[in-house]
């Protein structure tokens, strides 16, 4: 067990040290002098795990699943729109997610890019979308795989233009400026102000991600946690409404630090001499839905 662990403890050394190379220097800049240079390492170590550069940048590139792991939130849009964010924030401070990335769309001699580097993302995100479908979150002109390819294409143009204007720095917010946009046409209306898409989100939606996939990560709680509640969506017009019952728990109430703004139709809970914690929640909440106006509220404890 012993040389197993520190097998797995060197194949993980020469990874990040490998990634910090690709990061920098791209494939064709990279050798295999300067990643065992990084990693501390002797030639044999490295060969016994990779037998050449081009296993190293494969080996890289798969990692990148790792930041590909579906959030565990029953409002199916919410998770897609989190996942997005987590990859952001993930990509400001993993340098083998950023190696990754720049390994699967430049033009290099490691590889023709083929559309295989953008599969993983495509098939997380378009199942969550599909399940938003079923789930009545979406509406009824929205084609997931459409509305995939978008996401995915849309995502990478922007991590590209945030690393070349701002080192990704800004990141988060651009991605935040594509939901803000891209939800109105996604999201029944009913749906739509209890989604959080700010920039404020990415951090919060990274944390909570670790620690549910990753025991050795802290534990790290939602604020709004303790607002477990059903939401009660409505979908207006002059068919038949459509009803979806989502939780509005830590995975789907916005959740929201202190000094962030909150979107249209939420207030932040805890206010002045409150003693809240600054997590927000839907206004109107305790109310039940409008009959004649179809909009959400919480249809909820009266007590």
């Amino acid at each position: 067990m012993a040389q197993q662990a520190r097998a797995v403890r060197t194949r993980r050394t020469i990874l990040e040290a490998a990634a910090a190379v690709f990061d920098e220097l791209g494939y064709e800049g990279a050798s295999t002098t300067e990643i065992l240079a990084r990693s501390g390492l002797t030639r044999g170590a490295l060969y016994f795990h990779f037998p050449s550069k081009e296993a190293i940048a494969d080996a890289v590139v798969d990692a990148q699943s790792e930041a590909l792991v579906p959030p565990a939130n029953k409002v199916k849009l919410q998770a897609t729109i989190d996942l997005t964010m987590a990859f952001a924030e993930r990509l400001r401070s993993d340098v083998v997610l950023r190696a990754a990335v720049r390994l699967s769309v430049e033009q290099a001699s490691y590889k023709t890019p083929t559309a295989t580097a953008y599969r993983g993302p495509a098939d997380v995100i378009f199942g969550l979308l599909t399940h938003a479908q079923e789930r009545g979150e979406l509406l009824a002109t929205v084609d997931p795989e459409e509305v995939t390819q978008l996401i995915v294409g849309a995502f990478t143009g922007i991590q590209l233009l945030s690393q070349v204007y701002e080192e990704r720095r800004d990141l988060p917010r651009r991605v935040a400026v594509l939901w803000k946009y891209l939800l109105p046409s996604l999201a029944i209306p009913g749906l739509l102000p209890h989604l959080v898409a700010d920039a404020e989100r990415a951090p919060v939606a990274l944390a909570l991600l670790q620690a549910a996939n990753a025991p050795a990560y802290e534990t790290v709680d939602d604020p709004g946690q303790d607002d477990t509640e059903e939401l009660v969506v409505a979908q207006g017009g002059d068919d038949t409404q459509e009803m979806v019952r989502a939780q509005a728990a830590a995975d789907a109430l916005p959740v929201l630090p202190q000094g962030a703004h909150p979107a249209p139709g939420v207030r932040r809970a805890g206010g002045a001499g409150s003693g809240g914690t600054g997590s927000a929640v839907p206004v109107g909440r305790r109310r039940g839905v409008r009959k004649d106006s179809g909009e959400l509220a919480p249809s909820l404890h009266n007590g």
